[in-house]
């Protein structure tokens, strides 16, 4: 049986972006940033509150990438680089190092591999991870 482990993914909205800030065993990994929530309307809402099982998805356009596969009525949603919400993400979750503003932040690359270090070694174990949104 494969072990559960779970980050937790707390959030706060704002009108141009919702911040949030993902933590592992208490432990806070990085902050990230996604759209404002607008009812979970494809490309331009961030996705609901909820809990999903990660996966490893590839893709063209960013390569191997954690993807969140099983989010009601979207698809190919990923955890990608991004430093402006509004600008480069649509419905996806960006991890950033150093938040900036609302949907906004720095160092999105390197806040990326400490996330993918993590969740690839979890994967690595035998473990499956899942993200709760809150």
């Amino acid at each position: 049986m494969k072990k559960p482990h779970t980050l937790i993914l707390q959030r706060i909205y704002g009108e141009q972006g919702t911040n949030g800030t993902i933590y592992y065993q208490g432990e806070k990994i990085c902050h990230t940033i996604e759209l404002p929530d607008r009812n979970n309307i494809q490309r331009i809402s961030c996705i609901p509150q909820g809990r999903y099982k990660l996966e490893k998805r590839k893709y063209t356009k960013h390569g191997e990438q954690i993807g969140i596969p099983h989010v009601l009525g979207r698809e190919a949603i990923l955890i990608h680089t991004a430093n402006n919400a509004m600008k480069e993400l649509m419905g996806c979750i960006a991890p950033v190092t150093t938040l900036t503003g609302q949907g906004t932040g720095t160092e999105s690359r390197k806040a990326l591999e400490k996330l993918k270090t993590l969740v690839y070694s979890l994967w690595d174990e035998g473990g499956e991870v899942f993200l709760l949104i809150k």
